[in-house]
């Protein structure tokens, strides 16, 4: 859930984090004080010392918080429901800037389930960001590989990061037009 109201945070323990928007990955030691401006799709954004980090939701013991609950798919799953599924994993995924979902930002261009050996699937994803320099790219692209590697039967993610077409704000969903003012 995205709050406008920071909430505060003392680190338990050391923790693994992203400096944001360099991407660069740094630990915060345990007793670190800061506040949640962000928290959504399982991660968390804190602001720490004047700087802002990214802290997966694997990490949620760190600052107090559960860590997201394990996927489930229904025995037998066609690729319809794994595909619903890859979509919904899709809207967890945030820019640590922005509290709005990468399928809503228009980030993602195609999400494609491919059956592969016993039953498994692949999934490929192309992609881009709001910005070619942006430096959560890489981030972004783990954080999705990582999310749809977390659906049962998903034995592999294979994230494409393209630039053509550049991103625009048109591709936004009508809904994150009007939650970023940008119309």
């Amino acid at each position: 859930m995205y709050s406008r109201n920071s909430e505060p945070v003392r680190f338990e323990r050391d923790c693994a984090a992203v400096l944001v928007p360099q991407g660069d990955e740094v630990t915060l030691p345990a007793g670190s004080v800061g506040y949640i401006t962000q928290a959504l799709g399982g991660s968390f954004t804190v602001f720490v010392e004047g700087n802002l980090f990214r802290i997966a939701g694997s990490d949620a013991d760190a600052i107090g918080k559960e860590p997201p609950e394990p996927l489930e798919l229904p025995d037998g799953a066609d690729d319809a429901a794994v595909e619903q599924l890859v979509w919904r994993q899709l809207r967890t995924c945030f820019d640590p800037e922005i509290p709005i979902n990468i399928v809503d930002l228009g980030l993602v261009y195609e999400a494609v389930v491919h059956p592969a050996e016993g039953g498994t699937r692949k999934v490929d994803v192309t992609m881009t960001l709001t910005a070619p320099g942006c430096g959560m790219g890489e981030v972004l692209v783990d954080d999705v590989r990582s999310k749809l590697e977390m659906i049962p039967t998903v034995v592999e993610a294979d994230v494409e990061l393209v630039f053509d077409p550049p991103w625009t704000r048109h591709m936004m969903s009508e809904a994150a037009r009007l939650e970023t003012g940008m119309f």
